[in-house]
């Protein structure tokens, strides 16, 4: 018995932006969740205090942005169970009412709205504008439509908009080209004049190598920010005129991480508490945190991944939680006596005996999850994260469920500039990228084979977005790998410089050089320059759709493969963007990966259609 794609694409993928609203009832919760058999949307789902659970957008109402092309927040509960939200077709501001069809409240054009924000004691939502994928600015939209308001333009990229408890000071999170949000940003406060716009700003945190991921005020002289001068995301008490600051945890341990969609709450305030999630890549925790004392106290429970989500209203924490055994799910934790709740509608999962017991790994010096099949040694398939500015939780996944219950093993490297392990592990990849996420990926491999638990020659590789870059790159610049799968992957770094999107375009000045000075690098450690290395064959997928990485990346690197007779095949997907969302496309890229690794470790795979390779062999 093995577990099917299909029970991966029915499962896998979780609920993000939770709310917890207090009610005259009792405390509600509301996020949003994936409905890859629903053509991919994401449908906002509330739970009211009765237990009982009901979608709040109609079907076909999809809740998401295009903000920086990753999405930011996109919505937000009013009273009464009306929801603001942005729709996906065509990038509107919508208010929906209880039973009512969704209204616009913003004019068609071509804006991106994300990190929308109810700002206190005003009939209005706030929203991050981008026009033209470039401009951004803070924007308040009237409740009931109108031409949006300009609250603030200040930075090229800003999030995290907040209004001041007294209503008379705006804080912001922004950062100039070439940094990204994870290599340094400003927390900035305005005054608000009578009409409700901001004016002359004061940096209190932040720089050019301190990076600040999210602020709330405390009162309306002082708030607490998570932020890393020690090279650690701690949590940070910072009063308003940036004069007074204390780290209220001092630890050797992440309070934040990168931030690709704005929006995200590490923390939340808990009365004269804070509920805050915390910990590394191996074991992310939830607890509340006594400000005066330091002193967290655990609300984790057995969960060992909790995603940057929280919130906090009625006496609970709401948040999304997995374990190596459970899948993401929407919790509610009592702030009083730390019980549990589940709130979101059970997730049909395989027998336990076919879900992989996972192990914590440093194989010289570099972080992995090993996922081991029963039998010993076996084919190893390496999963590499996107990003790179990322990392891969210890929680189950069903993908890959998916290949050890088939006997392959599967072993996840949170190689250098994986984020949960501090500042520095996370540099480790600047101005490297193409040299130390292949050559930690390789480190891990061979480590596996060393232990007994791979089998030599039979080791592939494999990722998405970045994950897919370090696939090819391993390909073509080590000896280790038989093959690999790399989806909606980089394979020319200087091409896709030139062709991404703005919030991604001076990424690999950080990552590989500034350009032109640092162009021999480029060519250097480019997988398209250097097609004829190929180790193994390779499978790519890519979605047509794909604004992030163009299919083009995937195209010229199969021709260049072909043109040295390499072997490959590529598969695309109408309608689908940088990752899967659809069921079908999740499981026909599944069903080709696993034919993929039949066909280069010679075993049968009858339950999926055979794949196609060209090149010579």
């Amino acid at each position: 018995m093995s577990i099917s794609a299909t029970d991966v694409a029915r499962t896998d993928g979780g609920a993000q932006w939770v709310e917890a609203v207090e009610t005259p009832d009792g405390a509600e919760v509301w996020w949003d969740e994936p409905r890859p058999q629903e053509d991919g949307r994401r449908c906002v789902v509330r739970r009211l205090p009765d237990g009982s659970r009901r979608d709040v957008l109609p079907p076909g109402w999809n809740a998401r942005n295009r903000l920086i092309e990753y999405g930011g927040r996109s919505w937000r509960p009013l009273p009464g169970g009306a929801l603001v939200f942005t729709h996906w077709a065509d990038q509107r501001l919508y208010l929906v009412n209880p039973g009512a069809d969704p209204v616009p409240l913003t004019p068609e054009g071509p804006c991106h709205y994300g990190d929308l924000y109810l700002p206190p004691g005003r009939e209005e939502v706030w929203a991050v504008r981008e026009t033209h994928g470039a401009a951004r600015d803070l924007v308040a939209v009237p409740l009931t439509g109108g031409e949006p308001r300009v609250v603030l333009k200040a930075h090229h990229f800003l999030m995290n908009p907040r209004l001041s408890p007294d209503g008379r000071h705006v804080s912001w999170i922004g950062w100039e080209h070439p940094r990204m949000p994870w290599d340094g940003t400003e927390l900035c406060v305005a005054g608000l004049d009578a009409e409700g716009v901001a004016g002359p700003y004061r940096v209190i945190a932040g720089g050019e190598d301190e990076s600040v991921v999210q602020a709330e005020w405390r009162d309306p002289d002082t708030l607490y920010a998570v932020t890393d001068p020690t090279g650690w995301w701690n949590l940070h008490e910072i009063g308003r005129d940036g004069l007074r600051r204390r780290n209220l945890t001092p630890l050797e341990l992440e309070f934040g991480n990168a931030v690709w969609k704005p929006g995200a709450t590490w923390f939340a305030l808990a009365g004269d508490r804070v509920a805050a999630v915390y910990g590394t890549a191996d074991d992310r925790r939830l607890g509340l945190l006594d400000p005066a004392t330091g002193e967290i106290r655990d609300l984790g429970g057995a969960a060992t991944h909790w995603t940057s989500s929280v919130s906090v209203a009625g006496g609970i924490a709401a948040g999304v939680a997995a374990s190596p055994y459970t899948p993401l799910e929407v919790t509610a934790v009592s702030l009083a006596d730390g019980a549990h709740t589940v709130v979101s509608a059970p997730k049909p999962l395989p027998p336990r005996d076919l879900l992989p017991a996972p192990r914590v790994t440093v194989i010289e010096g570099v972080h992995a999850h090993v996922y081991p099949p029963r039998e010993r040694p076996a084919p190893y398939v390496v999963f590499v994260h996107g990003g790179p500015t990322g990392a891969h939780p210890l929680m189950l996944d069903l993908e890959i469920a998916y290949f050890t219950s088939r006997g392959l093993g599967v072993a996840v490297v949170n190689y250098g500039g994986s984020t949960g392990y501090g500042r520095a592990y996370r540099e480790r990849l600047r101005h490297q990228w193409g040299v130390v996420d292949v050559h930690d990926c390789a480190e891990v491999a061979r480590g596996l084979v060393e232990q007994g638990l791979a089998d030599a020659g039979r080791i592939a590789i494999r990722g998405g977005s970045a994950g897919g870059w370090t696939t090819v790159a391993a390909l073509v610049h080590s000896d280790v790998f038989a093959g690999g799968v790399a989806c909606y992957a980089i394979t020319d770094p200087a091409g896709w410089a030139a062709e991404t999107h703005d919030f991604e375009s001076r990424y690999l000045d950080g990552l590989i050089g500034p350009l032109p000075e640092t162009e021999g690098r480029y060519r250097e450690r480019s997988p398209l320059l250097h097609a004829d290395r190929a180790s193994g064959p390779c499978l790519m997928l890519h979605g047509l759709e794909d604004k992030i990485v163009d299919v083009g990346q995937a195209e010229r690197f199969a021709a260049e493969l072909d043109k040295h007779g390499k072997e490959w095949a590529l598969l695309t997907f109408e309608g689908e963007q940088h990752g899967w969302r659809r069921e079908e496309t999740i499981v026909a890229a599944l069903e080709a990966e696993l034919a993929f690794y039949g066909k280069l470790f010679g075993f049968e795979t009858p339950d999926v259609a055979a794949i196609e390779l060209r090149g010579a062999k």
